[in-house]
């Protein structure tokens, strides 16, 4: 599989290499030390609760497909329309 970038990333359906929890990676997050966590979020079967996602290491993660949409339509990466003006 060639290198994804952020924006393929976001939407898509990933499996943890050492746990095997698998979801769509919904969030990004960057530490100031340079770690990369993506938040992977399973999806919910009817009549359960809604879970929480769980942020994984970006070199942990296993591409399995394009989840819920396909990688060229992923959001811009976390714009939002009324985002604050600093």
């Amino acid at each position: 599989m060639k290198e994804m970038t952020q924006k393929e990333i976001l939407g898509c359906k990933f499996r943890d290499r050492i746990t095997g929890f698998e979801g769509i990676a919904t969030a990004r997050i960057v530490y100031l030390n340079g770690c990369v966590q993506y938040c992977v979020t399973p999806r919910i079967k009817e009549n359960e609760k809604m879970q929480s996602g769980e942020y994984i290491d970006v070199g942990q993660l296993e591409f399995v497909d394009e989840g819920i949409r396909k990688p060229e339509e992923a959001p811009n990466g976390g714009d939002m329309p009324n985002k604050p003006k600093f």
